[in-house]
C-alpha cells in the first residue's frame, strides 16, 4: 500500500530523437534541457540494467542515478501534503530518508523487469511547473505504455519530479494514499513512519 509506485518505474530505457517543436528561444532552451536530461538518464540507465554485474552492484548503481537526478526529497514533502507542516523536524527527516529507502527498493527491485525495454520520445511542452517530455515504453510481451516525465530545475539543474504513467500522476497518487492512511490513524505521521519502517524491514 505504502509507495507501491515508483517515481521511476521504467528501470531502463532507450530513447529514440525528439522531433523539434517551435517555441520562444527561451522554452526551445528548457524544453531541449529536459529531452537531453531525460535521454540522458535514460542511456545510463540501459547501460546498468543491460549490461554486466551482479544484482548487487546494478542495484547500487541504479541508486546513484536516482540521487542524480530524481528530486527525492522534494518528491516526499510533496507527497506529504498538508501533514508536512505538522511534522516535527526530527519526524520529517526521517520520514525523507524513509521515502529515498523504498523509493529505491522500488526502482532496484524490477531490474530484470524492463530487460529489452525501448521508449521513443514524443512532444516535449513547457508547463509552470517545469516540462513535460512524453515517451513510449514498449516491452516485449507488453503493450506500449505512455509515460510522461515532469523535469523541473532544482537548484540549477534538472531534476525529475514527477512520473505520469498512462495519465495518472504517480506523485499525486501516492499523496492521496498517505493521506488517507495518515487520516485513519488519527493525522499521527508517526503511524506512517513506523508503517515505512515496517515495509522496508520487510524487502530486507
Amino acid at each position: 500500500m505504502l509507495a507501491r509506485r515508483a517515481f521511476l518505474p521504467i528501470a531502463a530505457l532507450l530513447f529514440a530523437a525528439a522531433p523539434g517543436l517551435i517555441r520562444p528561444a527561451h522554452a526551445q532552451s528548457a524544453t531541449a534541457t529536459a529531452v537531453s536530461f531525460i535521454r540522458n538518464t535514460g542511456q545510463q540507465l540501459v547501460g546498468v540494467v543491460n549490461g554486466p554485474g551482479s544484482a548487487t552492484a546494478k542495484s547500487a548503481a541504479l541508486t546513484r542515478i536516482v540521487d542524480r537526478d530524481v528530486d527525492v526529497n522534494g518528491i516526499a514533502k510533496f507527497c506529504l501534503g498538508r501533514f508536512w507542516r505538522i511534522a516535527t523536524p526530527a519526524q520529517r527527516a526521517q520520514y525523507e530518508h524513509l521515502f529515498h529507502r523504498v523509493l529505491v527498493l522500488n526502482v532496484t527491485s524490477k531490474i530484470g523487469d524492463y530487460t529489452g525495454v525501448t521508449i521513443t520520445v514524443g512532444r516535449a511542452v513547457p508547463r509552470a511547473e517545469g516540462v513535460v517530455v512524453a515517451t513510449t515504453v514498449s516491452r516485449p510481451g507488453q503493450a506500449p505504455a505512455e509515460v510522461d516525465w515532469l523535469v523541473k530545475q532544482t537548484a540549477g539543474a534538472p531534476k525529475i519530479v514527477d512520473v505520469i504513467a498512462e495519465g495518472t500522476s504517480l506523485r499525486l497518487t501516492q499523496r492521496s494514499d498517505y493521506a488517507s492512511f495518515i487520516s485513519r490513524h488519527n493525522d499521527s505521521v508517526p503511524a506512517l513512519i513506523s508503517a515505512m519502517q515496517a515495509q522496508t524491514a520487510r524487502a530486507g
